[in-house]
């Protein structure tokens, strides 16, 4: 079974930048959309950004303009690059694919805090 697994959180003041990774095979970058999500406590998980594999990217408004989600197929590896950030951006932050989030278990998650 596919493992995913993230890294890259921290602690950041607000208007700080951290950038995340999950490792992630090279078969599903190559066919499946991948997305990052986020779960703040006392709330729904929330998918915020994805990116296809032709590139085509999207993102929930409120992150627009301030991340950016890529992908570097040579190593396997899918990024979420967070600048501007707020407090309100703090939780825990995984990857998945989507369309397939029930046959692929969700990682352990990276934990983002935005505090000064």
């Amino acid at each position: 079974q596919e493992q995913l697994v993230e890294s890259g959180g921290g602690l950041v003041q607000p208007g700080g930048s951290l950038r995340l990774s999950c490792v992630v095979s090279r078969t599903m970058l190559d066919i499946y959309i991948m997305g990052w999500y986020r779960q703040a406590p006392g709330k729904e998980r929330e998918l915020v950004a994805t990116v296809a594999p032709a590139g085509d990217t999207d993102y929930a408004d409120s992150v627009k303009g301030r991340f950016t989600i890529s992908t570097d197929n040579a190593k396997n590896t899918m990024y979420l690059q967070m600048n501007s950030l707020k407090p309100e951006d703090t939780a825990v932050y995984y990857c998945n694919a989507p369309l397939h989030t029930e046959e692929i278990s969700w990682g352990p998650g990276t934990q983002v805090t935005v505090s000064s």
